[in-house]
């Protein structure tokens, strides 16, 4: 089976999930990290690289992209999504010493063209749960 963008009845696939596997918290780092999903679900189309942490639309379209993170609650948490260099969508929770653990999330919808870039950066001074399968970044083309 091709990695590569594929035609069926007409119609172009390209799909991607992976998952930040990296065994224990990830963060908090002086600045704004790229994260690098480095476990590979799917990747129809082979638009999404784990060494980058990047989507790379292949043909343009219209796209849906999810995020999700689990974290510890005394630390912020802060992802922001970014079509290129333009934060479109995050999501966050504040600092807190009486709370456990934060989960948190995003979608939205985007138009791309050819080349376009997405992908999923963490704030500075913040962090995520790297491990049991709980911070994912998913997308696929609509139409």
């Amino acid at each position: 089976m091709s990695d590569q963008p594929t035609e069926m009845a007409g119609k172009t696939k390209v799909a991607f999930s992976a998952l930040l596997e990296k065994g224990k918290a990830y963060g908090p780092f002086d600045t704004d990290v790229t994260l690098p999903y480095n476990k590979v679900f799917t990747n129809i189309g082979d638009a999404y690289s784990s060494c980058t942490g990047a989507f790379t639309a292949p043909v343009a379209g219209v796209y849906y992209f999810t995020f999700f993170y689990h974290a510890g609650g005394k630390q912020a948490s802060k992802l922001e999504l970014f079509k290129n260099s333009e934060m479109i969508v995050m999501t966050s929770d504040h600092q807190s010493g009486s709370d456990g653990a934060d989960n948190g999330g995003n979608a939205v919808v985007l138009q791309l063209r050819k080349g376009d870039q997405v992908y999923v950066r963490m704030a500075a001074n913040s962090h995520v749960w790297a491990a049991e399968n709980h911070t994912t970044f998913s997308g696929f083309l609509l139409s």
